[in-house]
C-alpha cells in the first residue's frame, strides 16, 4: 500500500494585529502597526497510508485543526507541502473536493430547518451521483447508524447524537477515499459516544477509507486507533504507534489504589517506593514503578488490613499530558 497522504514541513503562521490602548493607541495604529505572529503548525511532517485510522492529539491551540483545514484546502500553508491522493489542497482542484470528506465536531454542515434527507438530496446534486449509487450509498449508511426513522425529521429537532449520525452520512454519501474528522464525540453522550465508534471503525476496515482522527476523548483513540501523532506548539512531538506510546516512560508505572478496612490504618501513611496520595474519601493513591508493585502490595498489608485495592495502567492522557509537559 502506497502513502495516501504526504506532509513535508507544513507551516502556518497566523499575524494578529497588536492594538495600542486608548483613542491615541488606535490613532497611531492608522500609520504604524505591529503584529504578533503565532506559528499554528510549525514543520509538521508526516505521511499515512491507505486504510490507516490516525489519531492526531495535541491540546487546545496546538494546531491540528489548522493542519486539516490545511490538508483540506480551507487555508494555505505559509510555507512546506501537502500531497492528498496526489492532490495538492491548495489548488482546490474539484477533482480533490470529490475524495476527502472533513467533518467539523462543532460546525454544522447540513441546513437547520430542513430534513436531513434533503441535504442529502443537494449534496447528490453538487456531486453529481447517479440515482443508483446515491440510493445504495445512503441505505447502506442509514442502516449501519440506525438512523432510517430521522431522515424526515428537522435538523432542530434531532438530538446531538442524531445530528452527528446525520453529519457522518452527509460527509461519506460521494464515498470518499479520506476523511478528516475533528473531535466527531464532542458533547455526545456515552452512549452516542459509542455507536460513532463501532461505525467509525466498521466503515474503515470494510473500505479502507484513510482517516485522520481528533479527539481529546481517549477512549475515541485507542478503540480506532493503532497510530498517533502528538502535536504540541505547532510542533510534532510524537508518530507511532499507540502501544509503543502506552509502553513508554509513563506506563513504566502503574497506580496502585487501596481502601484502608479501618481507622486504625495511618491517615499520613507514605509509601517507600513513590508518589502516595490520600483522597478525601478516605482512598490511598500511589504511583509506582512496575517492577515495585508486589513490594508495594506487601508494604501496604504488613501496615494494616484494607477493605480493597486495585492495580491499573497509567491513563493514557497522563501520559500524553508528561509528552506536553517534557516538550
Amino acid at each position: 500500500m502506497g502513502n495516501v497522504i504526504e506532509v513535508q514541513n507544513l507551516t502556518r503562521i497566523f499575524r494578529t494585529y497588536k492594538k495600542q490602548p486608548g483613542f491615541w493607541g488606535g490613532v497611531k495604529g492608522l500609520f504604524s502597526r505591529q503584529y504578533d505572529e503565532t506559528a499554528a503548525a510549525k514543520d509538521v511532517t508526516f505521511s499515512i497510508a491507505e486504510g490507516e485510522f490516525v489519531g492526531f492529539l495535541g491540546p487546545n491551540g496546538a494546531g491540528k485543526t489548522t493542519t486539516l483545514k490545511m490538508l483540506s484546502g480551507l487555508i494555505f500553508p505559509t510555507s512546506g507541502t501537502a500531497r492528498v491522493a496526489g492532490f495538492d489542497p491548495t489548488r482546490r482542484e474539484n477533482a480533490y473536493r470529490r475524495i476527502f470528506a472533513l467533518v467539523l465536531g462543532q460546525k454544522n454542515q447540513l441546513w437547520w430547518d430542513l430534513p436531513a434527507i434533503e441535504s442529502f438530496t443537494l449534496l447528490k446534486a453538487i456531486y453529481g451521483l447517479r440515482d443508483e449509487d446515491y440510493r445504495k450509498t445512503l441505505d447502506e449508511l442509514v442502516e449501519l447508524l440506525g438512523i432510517r426513522d430521522k431522515l424526515n425529521v428537522m435538523v432542530r429537532e434531532l438530538s446531538l447524537g442524531e445530528r452527528m449520525k446525520m453529519e457522518l452520512i452527509a460527509a461519506l454519501i460521494h464515498r470518499p477515499r479520506v476523511l478528516f474528522l475533528d473531535e466527531p464525540t464532542i458533547g455526545l453522550d456515552i452512549v452516542s459516544q459509542r455507536a460513532v465508534r463501532l461505525f467509525l471503525r466498521d466503515y474503515n476496515r470494510r473500505y479502507k477509507v484513510t482517516i485522520i482522527l481528533t479527539s481529546h476523548y481517549m477512549a475515541d483513540i485507542k478503540e480506532l486507533c493503532e497510530r498517533v501523532i502528538v502535536i504540541h506548539k505547532g510542533r510534532k512531538i510524537y508518530d507511532g504507534a499507540l502501544d509503543r506510546l502506552e509502553s513508554g516512560s509513563g506506563s513504566k508505572k502503574k497506580i496502585v489504589r487501596f481502601i484502608p478496612k479501618d481507622t486504625a490504618f495511618p491517615e499520613s501513611w507514605r509509601s517507600g517506593f513513590g508518589e502516595t496520595r490520600r483522597e478525601d474519601d478516605g482512598t490511598f493513591t500511589l504511583r509506582v514503578a512496575s517492577e515495585d508493585i508486589v513490594a508495594v502490595a506487601q508494604e501496604v498489608l504488613a501496615t494494616g488490613p484494607v477493605a480493597d485495592i486495585t492495580i491499573e495502567d497509567v491513563p493514557l492522557e497522563d501520559i500524553i499530558a508528561e509528552l506536553f509537559q517534557s516538550s
